[in-house]
């Protein structure tokens, strides 16, 4: 039985060796050599200050600005509190929320008769998504340019250019990262 005992906390040990310290370090080390900007957290960085996370959203104040989708995560886009609502279709927290998110969105829209995509007024499961579709892009344009005083036609070319498409072709879908958009959108409007 003793025998038994020394082996199972032997067992225990080389386990916890290779799982707790071996793996972890050698995949950081591997990451950093290799992958540094994504193992650093795919940090966007201007003039030396940090802006966000190419992988995790963010809540832009101004009109000026594309919405990001919405996000239920601690208090919106809180990375330690990663998660949705989890409230069913019917529940009437969420309807209300929608339908909140739905009149602050036609508010300042130009088209207020125009369905508004769904990704703008629905969360992620994570409530982190720096993304949002095209069409989610493109309902944004009136507002930005009037706010930007620049063309919709430009605010459109920016959207193009920085559209992603599905990987493979297969999966996902097509979209936009919130960050970068508004980020060129600041730079575009500071040259002129």
């Amino acid at each position: 039985m003793i025998a038994a005992f020394r082996t199972s906390i032997l067992f225990l040990l080389i386990i916890t060796l290779i799982t707790g310290i071996i793996y972890p370090v050698t995949v950081a080390v591997i990451g950093q050599g290799l992958f540094k900007w994504k193992a650093d957290g795919s940090l966007i960085m201007r003039d030396g200050k940090v802006m966000g996370s190419e992988l995790i959203g963010r809540r832009f104040k101004g009109l000026g600005y594309f919405y990001s989708r919405p996000s239920y995560a601690g208090e919106g886009y809180d990375a330690t509190a990663s998660g949705a609502s989890n409230y069913a279709i019917s529940n009437n927290e969420l309807v209300f929320a929608i339908n909140q998110d739905i009149e602050r969105i036609r508010l300042h829209s130009a088209n207020r008769k125009s369905q508004i995509p769904a990704d703008l007024v629905t969360s992620s499961a994570s409530g982190l998504d720096p993304d949002i579709s095209i069409a989610g892009a493109y309902y944004q344009i009136p507002r930005i340019a009037r706010e930007r005083k620049i063309s919709g036609e430009t605010v459109k070319e920016l959207i193009d250019r920085n559209a992603e498409k599905r990987l493979f072709g297969i999966f996902g879908e097509n979209h936009v990262n919130v960050l970068l958009l508004n980020l060129q959108l600041d730079d575009m409007t500071k040259k002129k």
